[in-house]
């Protein structure tokens, strides 16, 4: 099982809100999820993310995606 680090769309119409989730690989972008790790609110620019959950599950194997990526080194959760 390949476990990722992704965002998940929330929020309203042309007025996006993210979630900083864990979940399978396989399962789709607003479905079925592990934990929720934080939030990334792209109009005000807000990043929130639990650090040391993001840690563990990054010592456990989750790959992170491009943008989680960046999100986590925004946050110098990663270097």
């Amino acid at each position: 099982m390949a476990v990722k680090m992704r965002l998940r769309r929330m929020g309203a119409k042309k007025a996006p809100t993210y979630r900083v989730i864990v979940a399978d690989g396989r399962s789709p972008r607003d479905g079925r999820f592990i934990e929720e790790l934080g939030y990334f609110d792209p109009r005000a620019d807000i990043v929130k993310i639990d650090a040391d959950k993001a840690k563990t599950w990054l010592k456990n194997g989750a790959q992170p995606t491009d943008t989680v990526k960046a999100l986590l080194k925004k946050s110098n959760i990663i270097d």
